[in-house]
């Protein structure tokens, strides 16, 4: 969720820090499990938004999204909620979901002092094949670039193969928003982008965590951000899919966090 805030430097997990991210990880997955049995035509954002708060601060934890934001217009919503054409960033209100929709819940946790984020594609009801493959590769770019997570790699390998495989099928990437740097903050360096060339960038180091979140189009990149200063959308009004994890270096690849 939103765009990286400028730190001083990496700052490299310990085990400790990695277990407690661990536990807030765990929370946002378990999150997404309560949600998906009411992602069906009928229900309105809010009312996700509400299960989702209500699951959070029974764990003990603290939704990361409600109130983020400068103080004249926070992010009034514990989950973004971005509705077909909505890249991301979508504000959980009133509108009711549809058979055919898509809509890709983004969700972020404060638990122990730390932060845990994810977000999850989910199609309504049934949808058309071309937003279904636009799903499912979206998906598949995600891991495309998890899959090259390893010390000594390049966060332009991450890029390269995000870029690769979508632009292969004739997607479009998001470029403005990217995937970032966790811990004690929800948004720390590295800014992890997308797009990108192989053997460049910041080399991995075990003990870094960051979030992987690529934004795939089924038309064209560009975007357009609403009235609401939240809310982002395709400039072409194609629909749009996400999929995020947040993932560590370890000695040996990477571990998924919020599986």
């Amino acid at each position: 969720m939103l765009a990286s805030f400028v730190m001083s430097r990496v700052a490299l997990k310990s085990a400790r820090e990695i277990e407690i991210m661990r536990r807030a990880g765990a929370l946002v997955a378990q999150t997404f499990r309560v949600l998906e049995p009411s992602v069906k035509p009928g229900v309105t954002l809010r009312e996700l938004d509400r299960l989702a708060e209500e699951h959070i601060r029974k764990a003990g934890a603290t939704p990361a999204y409600l109130g983020y934001g400068p103080k004249s217009s926070p992010f009034p919503g514990t989950i973004c909620a971005s509705v077909n054409d909505v890249i991301c960033h979508g504000i959980p209100d009133g509108r009711e979901l549809k058979e055919g929709d898509i809509i890709g819940v983004d969700i972020g946790v404060l638990l122990d002092g730390y932060y845990g984020d994810a977000c999850y594609t989910y199609t309504v009801g049934t949808v058309s094949e071309k937003v279904q493959r636009l799903v499912d590769t979206t998906r598949e770019a995600l891991n495309a670039g998890l899959d090259v997570v390893r010390p000594g790699a390049r966060l332009g390998d991450i890029g390269h193969a995000i870029q690769t495989l979508a632009e292969g099928r004739g997607y479009s990437v998001v470029q403005e928003y990217t995937g970032h740097g966790i811990g004690r903050r929800l948004h720390e360096e590295p800014t992890v982008y997308h797009r990108g060339v192989r053997y460049t960038g910041m080399k991995l180091e075990p003990g870094m965590v960051f979030t992987v979140e690529p934004m795939i189009n089924l038309g064209r990149p560009e975007t357009r951000l609403l009235p609401d200063k939240w809310t982002v959308v395709t400039a072409d009004k194609s629909p749009s899919a996400q999929f995020e994890h947040t993932v560590v270096v370890t000695n040996k690849g990477h571990d998924i966090l919020t599986l």
